[in-house]
């Protein structure tokens, strides 16, 4: 019965974050932390963490073409992650394989024309799983209604610097005018594909730093953030719907704040333009006749109420 009851709850509160979350955001970036310290916790090894954190991620894939999210970007595989030990990397190696593979062979993703793309550094990953980025590229190459960004030996740093250098060299080579140097450049050599701005960076496990993750597209545009406890294989659709509700209320709050501001450089420039007004009138009282006074003076009054 208590079982019965708890489900209720849950499916009546994911009702209302539902509700709550509608204009959502169009990309939300994820850093799946947390699978290690589970596998702990059951008394399993990594690769046990890892393998339940990849079931995770197929429910998000999901969660977020129901709800209208475009574009996915995971944190699969840092450059950080070269330095665990040698047994536990050829394990994530293996289940990068199975998984880029059999996502790409699914028959949602097609159903909804997912497009999968890998970031990173992924010349420095294993040919099998460079293999596996190939195929699922290629499979689903012309689709576009969905973005699914895996992000495999991926570093933000690193990005903007080969992305730096990349540029110079042309501009260097006469291949390049520095005056043609915009946004859209930047993103095209970062990833040699453009990748929407993040709107939402949600992050497991407990930790609440973004880890270097995406900083052109999601510290450039201010990016809401959603810092959860639950590891990345216990991750909920509640809590998922949370970090929605997350990046809602700040979206209202920023868009309150443009509102403010706008405001407040209005009624700046017209008492700014007001008070020269005056300055201008109390010269010309002394110098025009008394007659120009009354008609001086309700052109200051209506411009004071224009300003009010």
């Amino acid at each position: 019965m208590k079982q019965w009851v708890r489900e209720q709850v849950a499916r009546a509160y994911e009702r209302l974050l539902r509700r709550e979350g509608d204009g959502g955001p169009s990309h939300v970036a994820i850093i799946q932390d947390g699978n290690r310290r589970y596998a702990r916790e059951q008394g399993d090894d990594a690769s046990e963490g890892h393998r339940a954190g990849a079931e995770t991620t197929e429910q998000v894939l999901e969660w977020c073409q129901d709800l209208g999210v475009k574009e996915l970007t995971l944190y699969a595989f840092s450059t950080e992650n070269f330095k665990r030990p040698p047994e536990e990397r050829e394990h994530l190696y293996d289940l990068l394989e199975e998984k880029l593979t059999s996502i790409a062979d699914h028959d949602r993703i097609h159903e909804n024309e997912v497009a999968i793309r890998a970031i990173g550094e992924t010349d420095r990953l294993p040919e099998r799983v460079q293999e596996s980025i190939r195929y699922a590229e290629e499979r689903t190459a012309d689709y576009g209604s969905f973005r699914l960004n895996v992000a495999l030996a991926y570093g933000g740093r690193n990005e903007l610097l080969r992305a730096a250098r990349d540029v110079l060299e042309d501009v260097d080579g006469d291949d390049l005018d520095p005056a043609e140097i915009d946004i859209d450049l930047v993103d095209d050599r970062l990833y040699g594909r453009q990748v929407r701005d993040v709107d939402l960076i949600i992050r497991t496990g407990g930790d609440e730093r973004t880890s270097n993750f995406l900083p052109w597209h999601a510290n450039g545009n201010e990016a809401a953030a959603y810092f959860c406890a639950p590891y990345w294989p216990e991750f909920s659709k509640i809590d998922f719907l949370r970090g929605i509700r997350t990046y809602q209320s700040r979206e209202r709050s920023w868009q309150r704040t443009r509102r403010e501001r706008a405001a407040a450089i209005v009624r700046a420039v017209a008492e700014t333009e007001l008070a020269e007004a005056r300055t201008v009138a109390g010269r010309l009282r002394e110098k025009l006749p008394g007659t120009a006074v009354p008609e001086i003076d309700a052109e200051l009054d209506a411009n004071a109420g224009s300003a009010d």
